[in-house]
């Protein structure tokens, strides 16, 4: 008998000591290995609104990036531009999503992000890259940006230990902009810095022509700025004020007072870095940059990157004063 309960004890005792690594076991193995697989983003999955097909999508967040990558940047782009925009890309995910405690969208409920490029990501398909690259293109262009992806895989970047609000835009044009002036609210890291890396963008610099007609349809026949032309007035435009980063703040045409970036929405221009210029009956309104320059310049983080920079260089630099930590914290 106490043969059988020195037996019993010892099986007791076994089991309780193996339990804990049978479970690890079957959870997937090690500990440490199992955080290693989570931290590769396999159990993280992200609800995606598709707007074009008015449904949500439940996706692997890492996958889900790669997508967001492609539509984001040129594929032709240096790797570690490509890098930076998945971090960003991440980060502005990872900042919305519920689980991690973002509001998602309050109007798909259900939903952490957007494919909707007008409150959200851009996003795209494979049906829709093999479009855009071409069949012959598309298997190089996506393990490149898949590489860019996983290479920079969990990471994002925080400010005061929360994700940031990670914007990026095309050109910045020679200086990026604050979110003070751009969106009339302040962020520690959204701070204007000096870009030279940009200007082999093509859409550093743009040219728009209007006529009196033109404008009075899209600005409003209150305006005036048919009859100030008429009148051989050449003072018809005028910029009253402009930002700290360059960018048009207010502006007069004809009779009526326009904020730079109301401007900018009504007559379709590249940027609010622009002057006006009258010839003859036109208006000729000349832009430098593209987007609404805040944050991340894609074009400049080519440039950086092919003058050698890292993409935690790029992203430090843009986002001021941010951390770059993983996902997890491992």
């Amino acid at each position: 008998m106490k043969k059988v309960l020195a037996l019993t004890v010892v099986f007791v005792v076994v089991t309780v000591m193996a339990l804990p690594t049978l479970t690890v076991y079957l959870l997937g193995g090690p500990a440490k290995n199992r955080s290693a697989r989570i931290f590769r983003g396999e159990d993280i999955s992200i609800r995606v609104y598709i707007a074009a097909e008015d449904r949500i999508a439940e996706m692997n967040l890492e996958e889900y990036l790669k997508g967001v990558v492609a539509a984001e940047m040129p594929a032709e782009f240096e790797e570690e531009a490509l890098k930076a925009q998945a971090v960003a890309a991440r980060t502005y995910a990872v900042k919305n999503m519920v689980m991690f405690g973002g509001e998602g969208l309050t109007d798909h409920p259900g939903a952490d992000v957007s494919t909707d490029i007008h409150s959200g990501q851009a996003w795209l398909d494979e049906k829709q890259l093999k479009a855009r690259w071409g069949e012959p293109d598309y298997n190089r262009y996506w393990e490149k940006i898949s590489r860019a992806v996983d290479e920079t895989r969990g990471l994002i970047m925080t400010y005061n230990g929360e994700p940031i609000n990670a914007v990026f835009h095309s050109t910045s044009g020679g200086h990026t902009a604050s979110a003070m002036e751009v969106w009339g609210f302040d962020y520690p890291y959204l701070q204007s810095v000096v870009c030279t890396w940009d200007k082999q963008s093509p859409r550093y610099s743009d040219s728009k022509t209007y006529s009196p007609e033109e404008l009075e349809q899209r600005l409003g026949a209150d305006a005036g700025v048919m009859a100030a032309v008429q009148n051989g007035n050449t003072d018809v435009a005028q910029i009253i004020d402009r930002t700290a980063s360059g960018r048009v703040d207010k502006i007069r045409l004809g009779t009526k007072n326009f904020s730079g970036i109301e401007l900018r929405q009504k007559l379709d221009l590249r940027s609010t870095n622009f002057t006006v210029d009258v010839e003859g009956d036109k208006l000729v309104f000349k832009t430098i940059g593209n987007g609404h320059g805040v944050g991340l310049c894609q074009y400049g983080a080519n440039g950086m990157a092919k003058a050698g920079m890292d993409f935690r260089h790029i992203l430090t630099y843009y986002y001021i004063g941010v951390t770059i930590k993983n996902l997890l914290g491992s």
